[in-house]
């Protein structure tokens, strides 16, 4: 046992593999520097990290954050306070301050001429960070102190550069303050404090564990704050992360269920899933699914799913159905007013519509009538009027053409053939009995004689309806 642990001891000696604690801090302490050069390339990368962050392009921002030189004063700051020197404390934040400001106003600059103003994915990610991104911006200082200390650098720097990603939140940054987004501006500075913060911890414990001898202090208390509030600043910046990490976590745990509910229970013969979403906002957990295929009963397909929602932990969750012929309810919530007024003017058209199907109804039944008056009278007149050959009533509109104003007048009109004239007592009665049967206040009889022949006006029955008697 005791020589397995003198063989891991010694497989993770680092004696061996370290450079001298001088040659270590003139590394850093070059880097922490923001004159001349530097400054130029820090302004140019981000230049090119907010190309790519407009562009959506991760090849461009990749290279942005390999140019940018920002790690120096991150790690400068984290040996600062590991050997107490305050000077170099000092003097590499004041170069991260100036740095970052230049970065935000240069990416600023750039985004309120850039024709491009939308947020894209790359963007986004930046703009809600997780304990993930302190473990990131952790591991990666560690790895970052690590290989300055090292006689083998390898490709540890670049990587390091690459995967705290330190460019492109400085970047969102400048986007938020140019397109009046303060969630974007405050989400990605606080990513970008993260991973410094978390660079500067690590690079801390690092000079630490590598037996950094601290340059002597005449004020040993004002190290001890120094120390101090290096743990504050690092456990205050944590607290948010895991809130947000929380939320993540609940979202992501909420999303799993949902699409395991709708992967077992949305199993139909000829409907199929076309779409699912689980949106949390509020604490408001909604589960949308949309269909295609054969319409479902929606209210009778909800309230049965909706039963099945706690065996997979989604109680009080809400649950939307959507198919051909349901609209969406969440989008009816949020134009309540806009739907009622589509409604209302809906039923003023369909009642308008209503009462001209009423009307052209009630005229066409009125022709009906008269068409088949002719028929329906037929029998009776050959009884009490058997001079009667053939009758037809209609009704007839009259203008009055001599008048000054065209006046028109509707009469009720009985066209009537006889084999003899009839004498004016009979005529009279035939009008009286016209008035009765048929129900009209007044009723003109005309006298067509022999001057038409409806047999040859008609070559066949109307509908059956109408028939002609001839004597």
């Amino acid at each position: 046992m005791p020589s397995i642990k003198k063989y891991l001891v010694n497989y993770f000696t680092l004696t061996e593999y370290l450079v001298s604690q001088q040659d270590a801090e003139q590394a850093i302490r070059e880097g922490v520097s923001f004159r001349g050069t530097n400054i130029l390339i820090l302004i140019i990368a981000i230049f090119i990290a907010s190309l790519g962050l407009n562009t959506n392009s991760t090849a461009v921002i990749i290279g942005a954050m390999l140019i940018s030189p920002l790690m120096g004063p991150i790690i400068g700051i984290g040996l600062g306070v590991g050997i107490q020197d305050f000077e170099l404390i000092k003097r590499a934040l004041r170069n991260l301050i100036m740095a970052a400001g230049f970065s935000v106003l240069t990416s600023t600059l750039y985004f309120l001429v850039s024709p491009v103003s939308a947020g894209h994915s790359e963007l986004l990610a930046r703009t809600s960070p997780t304990i993930y991104d302190v473990l990131i911006g952790f591991f990666g200082g560690a790895a970052g102190i690590i290989a300055i200390g090292s006689k083998s650098k390898g490709n540890v720097i670049p990587g390091v550069a690459i995967a705290t990603a330190l460019m492109p939140p400085l970047c969102t940054v400048g986007y938020g303050i140019a397109t009046f987004q303060p969630h974007y501006f405050l989400g990605a500075f606080y990513l970008f404090l993260i991973n410094s913060i978390y660079i500067a911890l690590a690079t801390f414990i690092g000079v630490k564990l590598m037996h950094y001898k601290p340059i002597p202090v005449i004020n040993p208390e004002r190290a001890r704050k120094v120390r101090k509030f290096v743990y504050t600043i690092s456990i205050l910046t944590l607290l948010p992360s895991l809130y947000l990490t929380y939320n993540m976590l609940k979202q992501s745990h909420f999303t799993r269920n949902a699409e395991q509910f709708v992967a077992q229970e949305f199993k139909f013969p000829s409907t199929q899933v076309l779409s699912s979403s689980a949106t949390m906002d509020h604490g408001e957990r909604v589960i949308t699914v949309t269909l295609i295929g054969k319409i479902l009963p929606t209210d009778s397909l909800r309230l049965a799913l909706s039963q099945q929602l706690k065996f997979y932990g989604l109680q009080g969750a809400t649950l939307n159905i959507i198919q051909g012929d349901t609209p969406d309810l969440s989008s009816i919530a949020q134009s309540a007013t806009s739907a009622r007024d589509i409604y209302e003017m809906a039923q003023t058209s369909i009642a308008q519509k209503q009462v001209t199907i009423d009307s052209l109804k009630s005229i066409i039944a009125f022709t009906n009538i008269n068409d088949s008056i002719g028929g329906q009278l037929a029998p009776e007149l050959k009884v009490l009027f058997p001079q009667i050959t053939d009758i037809a009533v209609t009704r007839a509109i009259f203008g009055n053409i001599r008048a000054e104003a065209t006046t028109l007048d509707t009469v009720n009109v009985a066209l009537v053939k006889y084999t003899n004239p009839l004498p004016a007592a009979k005529r009279n009665e035939l009008e009286a009995y016209l008035k009765a049967r048929l129900r009209y206040k007044s009723v003109s009889i005309i006298d067509i004689g022999k001057q038409i022949n409806f047999n040859s006006l008609s070559q066949k029955p109307h509908n059956g309806n109408t028939s002609t008697s001839k004597k």
